[in-house]
């Protein structure tokens, strides 16, 4: 399945500086068209996470044989660096030293301005539009403004338990990660299913392992915005075709550069937009891979549960796996 334009295509972007080859933007009009899920749910602000039966809860639970629990979120980072340049808030407000009856108590404020690179987040539908709609077609300056989301809000997804599958590329490889600007291609994808004894199917949650947190552990941070391992856009058939519920990974599922003309998050626009695919970004998926690696399966239950904040167009997330 090719999913996406011929590498030969003269009509093409050049390669260079670019996350695989290169699509224009009629490319990919047209690619959005053809995975477009506009009109399938009557509760069109949770999009696909409507796929998500009791049954497949149940399957989901079925996955669970050890027991072991694996916290997918990352440390809360309040570090200013080139891959955090909005860190996080934490301080404390009350030490306990406040005259009052016992006991003492101790708080502590934290914040963030999470979609970026640095914070576990989940994106939900109302944080990605195309060409002026978010996903279902509703228009973006119509149904978001400075009140927050009106369709589309986190608040309309609720938590999700359902089957994950790890696409785990560097160990499929043989490497410890991708480097920044590789891209994983639809081929990349069956590739994985194969070596790893997974199956995408519906209702599932993908994760993809590109192995960005063991190289910026052992290199150092770098500008993730820029430079960055992730999906082409000629994977996104294929994920639409398995009629996955979720997508995430350890970079927020753009390969970047971006290999499409005009426009930086196009994985972003054809999942959120168009498939009404909520994401996972910034997941740390180390431990899962070893986990996994050690029960040599890469298929559990994952459990996302996100804050209720009326109108939010995503919240902070810390996902549990469960083999």
């Amino acid at each position: 399945m090719s999913g996406g334009p011929a590498d030969d295509d003269p009509a093409r972007p050049p390669d260079a500086a670019r996350g695989g080859p290169g699509v224009t933007r009629a490319e990919f009009d047209s690619l959005f068209a053809s995975v477009r899920a506009w009109g399938r749910w009557s509760e069109a602000d949770r999009g696909a996470w409507n796929r998500v039966t009791g049954e497949h809860v149940r399957r989901a639970a079925a996955l669970v044989r050890s027991g072991t629990t694996v916290q997918l979120g990352l440390p809360w980072n309040t570090r200013a660096g080139p891959d955090n340049t909005r860190p996080a808030l934490h301080y404390m407000s009350d030490l306990g030293d406040v005259e009052a009856p016992e006991p003492a108590t101790h708080k502590d404020f934290i914040a963030a301005d999470y979609h970026g690179k640095a914070v576990s987040h989940l994106d939900a539908l109302s944080h990605v539009a195309y060409r002026g709609r978010l996903f279902d077609g509703r228009p973006a300056r119509e149904s978001v403004d400075a009140g927050g989301a009106r369709f589309g809000s986190v608040e309309a997804l609720g938590p999700l338990v359902a089957k994950g599958v790890l696409l785990d590329l560097p160990a499929v490889l043989g490497t410890h990660w991708l480097e920044p600007g590789r891209a994983v291609r639809a081929r990349d994808v069956l590739a994985a299913e194969r070596a790893l004894g997974v199956t995408v199917d519906e209702g599932c949650a993908v994760l993809l392992r590109t192995g960005r947190f063991r190289r910026r552990r052992e290199l150092g941070p770098w500008d993730a915005g820029a430079a960055c391992a992730g999906l082409h856009v000629d994977a996104v058939p294929l994920l639409a075709e398995r009629a996955i519920a979720l997508l995430g990974g350890d970079g927020d599922s753009d390969v970047r550069p971006s290999p499409v003309e005009g426009v930086h998050s196009p994985v972003h626009a054809l999942a959120v937009a168009a498939m009404g695919v909520p994401l996972l970004d910034n997941l740390d998926l180390e431990a899962l891979a070893g986990a996994c690696a050690e029960a040599r399966r890469y298929e559990f239950m994952i459990v996302v549960s996100p804050l209720r904040v009326p109108g939010g167009t995503g919240s902070p997330v810390n996902p549990v796996a469960v083999l």
